[in-house]
């Protein structure tokens, strides 16, 4: 893998200051052949550096890509725009012809490279306007985003206001924004509705001003628990694109900006078949399906997360495909609009359990609904009902449905909000699909009007003896309704037109995994075991001089299969002792988990050794009954309660009951009542954290965690940190492996730092994090920017800016010097004290994060 990182000049932005976009350049393979390209933009509020990982596979996969941080996020200058198309759109152009230049880069003619771009949400709306306005790009696959971005934050003239007051904080603040930007949002937030100038705005910077020039193939991702970004965005730019006669195939996640799972893996493999076929014009590839749905069907048993199914379509239906009319009781109703247009009701909770970005098997409320929970609520008085009968059979529900209402109201400003709840025999369990809500202003209802509703666009299953009941109410939390009291009037004009899709058909629900990998696990097994008793060899004889040292590895190496020159792990040594935390840290690919692996005896190593307590490891080795490990996670019975996983557990080693510690280790762990819970109820927080009791049991001397912190929110982060370092203090040792390293700094003692299997750095974190050229002088009380300015002329001082708790102070030429030792650092205390500075304190200032990316080479 090659990466060049480099800053490009975009010209002078709106306010007149030139403009610098930081970009990020991969290659992989043959440096000489040429390949297609392909640029990849990120979410509002990221940068470059959350797209990388899908930047580096498509990189392997032959493909020449480009990433970049957008005007006003990462490293880059100027303000954020919107993607302006004289602004983020002109600097993809700009990207593109970069890549006509580079030797590698297949052209299909002089400046013109053949290239596709993606991206999810703000780089999702990137690719289809660069589409629109650069006739070079060939392929795009957007991701859950927009089509419209007036009508996806003024739905039916209805104000989104937190997520649009997310969108300013998530940009930094209003002066990150185009002055335009800035002065509508206050206009319109004040107001508590859009005008005209700003829908123009807004629209005028969307990919559906320039639908009529998108004519490349487009693969279109969109997530169903998305109150942002919704299905109809989707749609509409699918009839656009479609309609312009480019190949077009949709893709219904179970994710989305209000959580969920993003089906990242299957989503990013179908991306780069997308490529494939319409890049390397590879016509045997399998870009798969005109139309799919993931559909939630339950609880996986065995870890709690929501099960998906593929459901596919040789066509696109769209929102209207299959109607069916289903009747819908109820009076008249008049209800209230409350002053203030509060208390209000709760459908979505914007961003909420969020996982884009994410690819784990998320959660999030809006994905509660498809597992029969509902979390809505409606206040009494507030708004009209209307009710189906119990339906005779399943029904599924794949679309927008729709409904004519007529309303009245006693004030010129009526604004209504529709959705349809899913609910259950006898009225107790009600969902709302997708926690989803369609907003609409009626205009003239003073007089009396007509209104045709398009509810949201869901695909959700209504079982056997459940009713639809529509609700129209008069506020919601997520969107700015009237202030002013007013009380309104509704009664039906239609049925409820509900949406079917009958061409989209389920995959067959797949057998058990068992029933494949058990009879063929039983006869590896068998193997493995006869193989190992022909193969037994006698082990190594202890070393009394390492019977108290819980680990050393010397010169450990281990190739991968099938190649005599690339290896896992290199001439690995390092050395731990009692008491310590070690974090082990590098980049994807550093050799952390086959150096883990190896060490509780699961793979042999080709060369080295590695002694626990000065035996040597290997398979079954007596001394790992003092090793205790959590690597690529636990299995739980999920019928029984925690403790019941740890007691069966405990009792498959064979050894005696109380040589358990089972209270200890539950002590440390910190469950409390939940071990009566079964674990089946558990979040993936608590699975951790019983996984990590499961570790500890029999307390041994030698702990062993790879990427204990996974899935758990940041009070649990603090609870697992608290459980190492606890675990560490009674003079046991502790090796863990993360990826994040704020927390390896603040709960590690040491660090081992690997890049390619290969050693980097070992040492107390301290001396590792301290060995920058940056030093932090912390005052006792403020000083007057003249006195600074003294500071930073001093002789050896690069440079002295204030910071939070005192100044920063950039010494030329220090490299792991410290105050106190001859070294710059210790002359600099002189001159401050010389200069009546109120020095308080003295000591070096980089992170973890900066130390580690200096050590790797800035690869990671």
């Amino acid at each position: 893998m090659r990466r060049s990182d480099q800053t490009l000049a975009m010209g002078k932005g709106a306010d007149g200051q030139e403009v610098r976009i930081d970009t990020s350049y991969f290659t992989a393979g043959d440096p000489d052949a040429e390949r297609p390209a392909v640029l990849i933009g990120h979410g509002f509020g990221g940068s470059k550096s959350d797209v990388r990982d899908q930047a580096e596979k498509l990189a392997r996969k032959g493909y020449a890509v480009m990433t970049w941080s957008a005007r006003g996020f990462g490293r880059s200058t100027g303000r954020i725009g919107l993607n302006d198309p004289k602004g983020e759109v002109a600097d993809v152009s700009r990207l593109i012809d970069w890549l006509a230049k580079r030797p590698e880069v297949r052209l299909d003619k002089a400046g013109d490279p053949r290239v596709g771009v993606t991206g999810a949400s703000y780089g999702g709306a990137a690719s289809l306007l660069a589409a629109g306005y650069d006739q070079r790009v060939d392929a795009i696959a957007p991701v859950i985003t927009y089509w419209n971005l007036a009508d996806a934050l003024f739905p039916q003239g209805v104000f989104k206001k937190l997520w649009a007051g997310m969108f300013l904080s998530a940009g930094g603040g209003c002066d990150r924004f185009e002055k335009r930007l800035c002065e509508m949002y206050d206009r319109v937030a004040v107001a508590g509705k859009p005008d005209a100038k700003a829908r123009e705005l807004l629209s005028a910077r969307s990919p559906s001003a320039v639908g009529d020039r998108i004519k490349v193939p487009a693969l279109i991702v969109q997530g169903q628990t998305d109150s942002l970004f919704t299905l109809n965005q989707s749609d509409a730019m699918a009839r656009a694109i479609r309609g312009n006669h480019a190949p077009v195939s949709v893709d219904w996640i179970a994710g989305g900006h209000d959580g969920g799972d993003m089906e990242t893996d299957r989503v990013e493999g179908r991306v780069g078949t997308w490529f494939d076929r319409y890049l390397k014009d590879d016509k045997a590839v399998d870009t798969g399906p005109a139309f799919r749905v993931t559909r939630t069907g339950g609880i996986d048993s065995t870890d709690g997360a929501a099960t998906l199914r593929g459901a596919s379509g040789d066509r696109y239906p769209g929102l209207a495909s299959g109607v069916r009319e289903v009747p819908l009781a109820g009076r008249p109703q008049t209800f209230d609009n409350p002053a203030g247009a509060s208390p209000p009701a709760v459908s979505a909770l914007p961003g909420i359990g969020s996982a884009a970005g994410g690819g784990g098997r998320g959660g999030g409320l809006a994905q509660l609904s498809s597992l029969g929970i509902g979390v809505s609520l409606d206040f009494p008085g507030q708004y009209a009902a209307f009710e189906s009968k119990p339906v005779s059979k399943d029904l599924r529900v794949t679309g927008a449905p729709t409904v004519r209402a007529h309303v009245k109201s006693d004030s010129e400003d009526t604004v209504l909000f529709g959705k349809v709840y899913d609910v259950g025999p006898g009225g107790d369990q009600r969902v709302l699909p997708a926690q989803l809500v369609a907003p609409v202003r009626v205009p003239g209802a003073v007089d009396g009007a007509d209104v045709d509703l398009t509810l949201p666009a869901v695909d959700h299953e209504l079982k056997k003896g459940h009713r639809l009941r529509l609700v129209l109410a008069s506020t919601d939390l997520g969107y700015a309704s009237p202030a002013r009291p007013a009380a309104y009037t509704v009664s039906l004009k239609s049925d409820l037109k509900v949406p079917t899709a009958p061409g989209v058909e389920t995959a067959a629900a797949p057998l058990p995994a068992w029933v494949w990998w058990l009879p063929i696990t039983g006869a590896v097994l068998a193997v493995a075991l006869l193989a190992l008793g022909r193969r037994r060899t006698t082990a190594p004889a202890p070393d009394p001089a390492l019977a108290e040292v819980p680990l050393q590895i010397t010169d450990l190496s281990k190739r991968y299969a099938k190649s005599s020159d690339r290896y896992a792990v290199k001439d690995l040594s390092f050395r731990v002792e009692k008491g310590q935390v070690l974090g082990l840290l590098g980049p994807n690919g550093a050799g952390k988990t086959t150096t883990l692996r190896m060490l509780m005896g699961l793979i042999r190593p080709d060369a080295g050794e590695i002694r626990v307590f000065g035996r040597a490891i290997r398979p079954g080795a007596p001394v790992l009954s003092r090793v205790g490990a959590f690597v690529e996670g636990a299995g739980f019975l999920p019928h029984l309660s925690g403790r019941e996983n740890l007691e069966l557990y405990w009792a498959a080693t064979g050894r005696p009951a109380e040589d358990a510690h089972l209270d200890e280790a539950l002590e440390i762990a910190g469950l409390g009542d939940a071990l009566a819970r079964a674990v089946r109820t558990y979040s993936q927080g608590m699975r951790q954290r019983l996984a990590i009791a499961q570790a500890m049991l029999g307390l041994p001397d030698l702990l062993i965690l790879d990427e204990p912190t996974n899935g758990l929110d940041p009070p649990q982060i603090r609870e697992m940190r608290e459980v190492m370092i606890r675990y560490a203090e009674g003079g046991r040792t502790v090796i863990v492996s993360s990826h994040l390293l704020a927390e390896v700094e603040q709960s590690c003692t040491h660090l081992v730092v690997m890049d390619r299997g290969r050693l980097v750095q070992a040492g107390p974190v301290d001396e590792i994090v301290g060995s920058g050229d940056t030093l932090l002088v912390g005052l006792a009380a403020d000083v007057a920017d003249p006195l600074v300015e003294k500071v930073a002329s001093l002789p050896g001082v690069a440079s002295a800016t204030r910071a939070d708790g005192g100044l920063l102070v950039r010494l030329e030429g220090l490299e792991g010097a410290a105050a106190g030792d001859g070294s710059p650092a210790s002359r600099l205390l002189v001159e401050l004290v010389r200069l009546e500075v109120p020095v308080e304190s003295v000591g070096p200032h980089r992170r973890l994060e900066d130390a580690f990316l200096t050590l790797i080479g800035g690869t990671a």
